[in-house]
C-alpha cells in the first residue's frame, strides 16, 4: 500500500495548460440551485470556494443554450447575465488557490417541452423517445418526444457551443469540458442506438463522431486545445435509458483517437455505469486512454486506495470524485489523512438553499 509521501495522487502537475495542486478532481455535479433564467445563486460562490482544494474543479453541467436545457434550475452560459453570475465563482476559486473549468452541456432528447422556449419539442439526432424522468417545476416528468435536427440546423448548434465557450472565457474559467457523456446530445449522435440518421452525421462511426469532433474543434479554437477536456461514458445507460452503442470499444476508441489528434487537455471517462459500482470488465479503458494519448481523468466508484493505485500505475493522470465532494468540501485533506468521509443525504443533492449545499463541515471543524 502506498503512503501519502510515496503516492503521486497528492502532488501537483499540469493537465494540458492548467496547473493543478494535486491529482484529485471534483467531478461535475448538478445541484439545481440556479433560477429559471439560468443564473446561479450567490451561494455557489461559497460552495465552489469551499471545494477549491481539489486539484481541478469541473463545474456542474451548464446549458449552452435555452434549447440545451433538460432540467429545471440548472445554470446557463449563453448570456451576459450568466457571465456575471459565474464571475464571482471563478474569482473565489482562484483566490483560494484552485483551478476551475466549466462543463458545456446540451441535453438533446432528455428534456421536456415545458423547459423549452415556447413549449417546443426537444431536439435529437433522431426522433426516438428517451426514457426515465426529467426534473421540471412540476416535479419529475417523462421526457417529451423529441424532433430530429435538420442537417442545416447543425451549424447553428456548433455556433451555440462556440458562443458558450466564449462566455465561459469571459466568466474567468481556466478552461472547459465538452460533455459527450451520460446519454446527452453529443453522445446521442455518437451511439447507433440513438442516431438513425442517413446524412453525413449518421451511419458509420466516422459520421456519428462528426458532430462531437466539430464541436470540440470549435471550442478549441476559442480556448486553445490545451484548455479543453472531453467527458465520455462508453458503458453508461443511466440517463434517458440510453441503450449502448453496438460496438462501444470501436466507436469510443475512434472518437478518442480523433480527439487526441487535437492536443486536448484531457479525456475524462466515466468507467462503468453512472451512479453504480466501478466495473471495467466490459470495456477496456486502458485502450481508450492509449487511443487518446493524452492526459486521462478516471471517474466512477473510486475510493482512496483505488485512486492512489490508478495514478501510481499510470492508468490515470487524475481521478475525479463526485458525490464525496458534496458532503466533504475538504475531500482532498480527508483522503490525504485517510480520514472518514461523510455521506451526504440524497435529499440534499438537488434544489433548495444553503442546507445540504454549503453547510457541510470540514474535518477540522467537525
Amino acid at each position: 500500500m502506498s503512503t501519502v509521501s510515496e503516492t503521486a495522487l497528492f502532488t501537483p502537475t499540469k493537465i494540458g495548460a492548467i496547473p493543478v495542486a494535486n491529482r484529485i478532481a471534483m467531478a461535475p455535479l448538478t445541484r439545481s440551485r440556479a433560477d429559471m433564467d439560468g443564473n446561479h445563486t450567490p451561494l455557489a460562490i461559497d460552495y465552489y470556494r469551499q471545494r477549491a482544494s481539489a486539484g481541478l474543479i469541473i463545474a456542474e453541467a451548464t446549458n449552452i443554450s435555452r434549447q440545451g436545457r433538460g432540467y429545471a434550475l440548472t445554470p446557463g452560459i449563453y448570456t451576459d447575465a450568466h457571465v456575471e453570475a459565474w464571475r464571482p465563482v471563478t474569482r473565489a476559486v482562484h483566490e483560494a488557490g484552485g483551478s476551475i473549468v466549466l462543463q458545456l452541456w446540451h441535453v438533446g432528447r432528455v428534456s421536456h417541452s415545458n423547459l423549452q422556449a415556447d413549449g417546443a419539442a426537444p431536439v435529437a439526432p433522431s426522433a426516438i423517445q428517451a426514457g426515465g424522468n426529467v426534473f421540471t417545476l412540476n416535479g419529475n416528468e417523462p421526457p417529451t418526444m423529441p424532433r430530429a435536427l435538420a442537417t442545416e440546423e447543425i451549424a447553428g448548434l456548433v455556433q451555440d457551443y462556440r458562443n458558450a465557450a466564449t462566455k465561459a472565457k469571459q466568466a474567468g474559467f481556466d478552461g472547459v469540458e465538452v460533455h459527450v457523456a451520460n446519454g446527452y446530445l453529443l453522445e446521442q449522435f455518437l451511439r447507433d442506438s440513438t442516431n438513425h440518421r442517413t446524412d453525413q452525421y449518421g451511419g458509420s462511426i466516422e459520421n456519428r463522431a462528426r458532430l462531437p469532433i466539430e464541436v470540440v474543434t470549435a471550442v478549441a479554437e476559442i480556448w486553445g486545445a490545451d484548455r479543453v477536456g472531453v467527458r465520455l461514458s462508453p458503458m453508461s445507460t443511466a440517463i434517458g435509458d440510453t441503450p449502448l452503442d453496438s460496438t462501444p470499444q470501436q466507436t469510443y476508441g475512434y472518437l478518442a483517437e480523433q480527439l487526441g489528434r487535437l492536443g486536448l487537455a484531457y479525456l475524462h471517462a466515466i468507467e462503468g455505469q453512472t451512479r453504480s459500482e466501478n466495473a471495467v470488465a466490459a470495456f477496456d479503458y486502458k485502450a481508450l486512454h492509449a487511443s487518446f494519448g493524452g492526459a486521462y481523468i478516471a471517474n466512477n466508484g473510486y475510493d482512496r486506495q483505488m485512486a492512489i493505485d490508478a495514478v501510481d500505475s499510470g492508468h490515470a493522470d487524475m481521478v475525479s470524485f463526485g458525490r464525496h465532494f458534496i458532503g466533504n468540501p475538504d475531500l482532498v485533506e480527508r483522503l490525504r489523512r485517510d480520514a472518514p468521509l461523510f455521506q451526504a443525504p440524497g435529499e440534499a443533492y438537488y434544489g433548495g438553499g444553503a442546507k445540504g449545499y454549503t453547510d457541510f463541515a470540514t474535518l477540522d471543524a467537525a
